[in-house]
């Protein structure tokens, strides 16, 4: 790791400077890096990233819930370094090649064949896209083409360019996109933070199925699919419901003709106790988009599975017929590779299994943290952590964020929540320490 000197010193200070002369960072209001300054990245290992000085921050948020495996993961490394040997990417439309199609076959497997067709893109946003108009246009050639309308849950998140957008309920995010977006409905969350006194999450999940199920009765000549983050909502502050949601919403959207999109952009591969979020319900969507840690956080990639019955529909010797969405990258061979040695890991670590009981540890470390007299409604789902900061404090997430990089640890809150997603690499010896500096840092708001 980088060890300080006045040199790199120099480098950090150089390179935070051409970053804010040359860079506009996602996510980002830029005035406010005039204050708070940007982390510049020299290298990773494992859970951890350092500057050029030597200061090393836990990674906690998995840059932004991508990495599985740890950073500069050898295994991970080998698989690309071999792939680069030959072929780094050739186009998809015409072509084919060994990375793209061993990936489908496995990722079909997971389903267990259900899902049987792949369509790749390079990032969560993209696959909603695809998904959305895959939707459409199946209905559409299907002889269906009223149903043009879409719903999803309160509060979802599903991706910021504009139809994703027009799915999408963070005010922060859509407000000012209002007038270029599609209409949606959005109906009740179950999350269950706000299920009635003495109301469990199951009888809470129940209760929400209702208004979806209302609303399709209603609606449903006119509606395409209804679209779901499957037990985790994140952005919206990682919102957690009872599996029983998608089963009762699996039986509503099949009893009135309409699909169901599973966003497991974030939920798949593991982080939710299962391989995907959506086997905890005993369901099969129509859709399963995923990104994030598919590639283990290496490269940029994303897919859509769906059934044969809707690829079918659009195999037909009309090219108007066809899905003709297209991205440049599609199928890219290194990332194609780098998720095929991510699916590897998998399957001889045992590491569902082994998160299961990496989980079980965390809680029982957590439990200072989760009694803390400001904390409030601490909750875990498989490898995601998280709760609320119970202060009216101006700036509370910038806040926590700032203590949190004093002590050595990325954290970055959503509003009062604050939340861990570390990789699945992390060691005991590190969740203890994640535990023990955010008990300091809730102490010292």
């Amino acid at each position: 790791m980088p060890s300080p000197t006045n040199q790199t010193s120099t480098r950090n200070d150089m390179l935070l400077k051409r970053s804010l002369r040359a860079v506009w960072h996602p996510c980002t209001q830029m005035k406010q890096h005039e204050t708070l300054p940007l982390i510049p990245v020299a290298c990773a290992a494992g859970c951890w990233l350092y500057d050029f000085e030597g200061r090393r921050y836990l990674d906690a948020v998995s840059s932004w819930w991508v990495n599985l495996f740890g950073h500069a993961n050898p295994r991970i490394n080998a698989a690309l370094i071999e792939q680069l040997a030959s072929l780094e990417h050739a186009m998809l439309a015409g072509f084919t090649h060994e990375p793209v199609v061993e990936l489908s076959e496995k990722l079909s497997a997971l389903t267990r064949g259900t899902l049987g067709h792949c369509f790749y893109a390079s990032d969560g946003a993209s696959a909603t896209e695809i998904a959305l108009k895959m939707s459409f246009h199946f209905w559409r050639n299907t002889g269906k083409p009223q149903k043009t309308q879409f719903v999803s849950l309160k509060g979802s998140y599903h991706g910021e360019t504009l139809g994703a957008l027009a799915v999408t309920d963070v005010a922060l995010f859509r407000d000012t996109y209002a007038p270029l977006l599609s209409r949606s409905v959005q109906v009740t969350s179950p999350d269950w933070r706000a299920a009635g006194a003495g109301e469990s999450p199951r009888d809470f999940a129940l209760r929400c199925a209702l208004d979806l199920e209302r609303y399709l009765a209603a609606h449903h000549p006119a509606t395409a699919a209804f679209i779901v983050e499957p037990l985790v909502q994140g952005a919206s502050g990682m919102a957690m419901h009872h599996p029983v949601y998608l089963s009762r919403a699996r039986e509503i959207c099949d009893r009135y003709g309409v699909h169901l999109i599973a966003d497991e952009i974030m939920t798949g591969f593991g982080r939710t106790g299962t391989f995907f979020a959506h086997e905890q319900a005993g369901i099969t969507p129509d859709f399963l988009c995923l990104s994030k840690g598919i590639t283990g956080g290496y490269l940029p990639l994303s897919v859509v599975l769906t059934r044969d019955s809707i690829y079918e529909a659009f195999y037909d010797d009309d090219v108007t017929r066809g899905f003709l969405h297209s991205h440049s990258y599609t199928g890219n061979a290194l990332a194609c590779r780098a998720a095929l040695a991510t699916l590897d890991i998998f399957e001889t670590d045992g590491v569902i299994e082994a998160n299961r009981g990496k989980a079980a540890t965390m809680n029982e470390l957590a439990q200072p943290l989760s009694a803390h007299a400001r904390v409030r409604d601490f909750r875990n789902t498989g490898m995601i952590w998280a709760f609320e900061v119970d202060l009216a404090v101006e700036g509370l997430a910038r806040r926590i964020h700032e203590a949190a990089l004093a002590r050595e640890l990325l954290l970055r809150p959503i509003g009062p929540t604050v939340y861990f997603m570390p990789p699945y690499t992390i060691s005991e010896e590190e969740l203890a320490m994640l535990v023990d500096r955010t008990v300091e840092i809730v102490e010292g708001l």
